[in-house]
């Protein structure tokens, strides 16, 4: 009998198809963090790893056993992050406070003005911080002491998953809306913007336009997502946009030297030429299978899934190469390359490092 109250069904996720198994990797070992419930980023600083979980809990292990650095905990549900130089690491909590670690002891805590989903950026002694109100603000490294803030006219909405930060030579690059930004680092002043998307539509939802994490670097020019709008790369020594191509995803790309590859919200895994944004080739071997964006590693493209399953596709055309088990709960974060190993994040908080055989 139909159900009066049974909604449209849900498209099935993509089979998992036969793959060639022409590269081959083993779980070399398995960590945990705190449940992950927030939008993680994790960081590959040398042969160290750097995670956090949403109890605040956060940790520095070392890529090539998996063995503790060092252990620390926020005090506070986490919020955004995590954020390091290697050295100094920071986070914000759900109470709006930056906070800050020096191997595993906190040095300093700051009440900011607004919440923040982007993972404070670290780099020149410095801790920058992205927040939901589009303000940039840099402290200092040391103390904490708030060095600038820089804000722009805000659009009333603002996506809950980590935006675009990072340094490209002297310059701070953000994501600020749709657009681009370059920014001063001592002074906050910006020094160019670039549009990758403008908002479109009538009411706010419609016309919301935010960058998403992870980017694509290649020297000056970065490549980056506008949620759910478009992909576009943007010479950030001359501040111009290079080409921006529609494109339907929410989580960030990556890419090599010749090109950039995503993951659409629909499970298709796209590739364009990095030179003029023209498509490379599309798969949709994983389709409907909520993907995190990718990770370049080797010959192989490293794509997380629902069902806690990392995905190893050709960068040449997206044909699968093989697949590796977590602990069954979706992979929470892009997996990141530390040295020689694969490490991959649960929502369940299991950490896995990966190894080629």
């Amino acid at each position: 009998m139909m159900s009066y109250f049974s909604g449209p069904s849900k498209p099935q996720p993509a089979a998992l198809q036969p793959v060639s198994g022409s590269v081959v990797a083993r779980q070399a070992w398995v960590s945990r963090i705190g449940p992950v419930n927030f939008p993680l980023d994790v960081q590959a600083i040398g042969d160290s790893v750097f995670v956090a979980g949403g109890d605040g809990s956060l940790a520095s292990i070392d890529g090539r056993t998996g063995a503790d650095l060092w252990r620390a905990n926020a005090g506070a549900p986490i919020a955004a992050g995590i954020g390091t130089d290697g050295k100094t690491s920071a986070v914000v909590t759900q109470a709006n406070e930056a906070v800050a670690f020096l191997g595993g002891r906190e040095i300093w805590r700051q009440k900011l003005t607004a919440q923040a989903y982007t993972a404070p950026f670290v780099a020149g002694g410095r801790v920058f911080i992205l927040t939901a109100d589009r303000a940039v603000s840099a402290y200092d490294g040391q103390t904490g002491r708030k060095l600038w803030t820089q804000l722009r006219p805000n659009e009333p909405l603002v996506l809950r998953q980590s935006g675009v930060m990072l340094a490209v030579g002297d310059t701070l690059v953000v994501g600020l809306g749709g657009r681009l930004a370059g920014l001063n680092p001592s002074s906050g002043s910006i020094r160019w913007e670039a549009p990758i998307a403008s908002p479109r539509g009538v009411n706010d939802v419609e016309r919301l336009v935010d960058l998403v994490g992870r980017v694509s670097r290649d020297g000056e020019i970065v490549c980056a997502r506008a949620f759910q709008a478009s992909v576009g790369c943007v010479n950030t020594t001359r501040g111009n946009l290079i080409w921006s191509q529609p494109a339907n995803g929410s989580q960030g790309i990556h890419g090599d030297d010749k090109r950039v590859f995503g993951t659409e919200s629909d499970g298709i895994v796209r590739s364009w030429n990095r030179l003029d944004g023209e498509r490379s080739w599309t798969t949709d071997v994983l389709r409907y299978r909520n993907l995190t964006a990718p990770l370049v590693v080797g010959r192989s493209l490293a794509i997380g899934d629902f069902a806690g399953v990392i995905h190893l596709l050709s960068r040449e055309d997206g044909s699968l190469l093989n697949r590796l088990s977590t602990d069954g709960s979706p992979v929470a974060a892009a997996p990141v390359l530390v040295g020689n190993t694969l490490v991959a994040v649960t929502r369940n908080g299991g950490i896995f490092g990966f190894v080629p055989e």
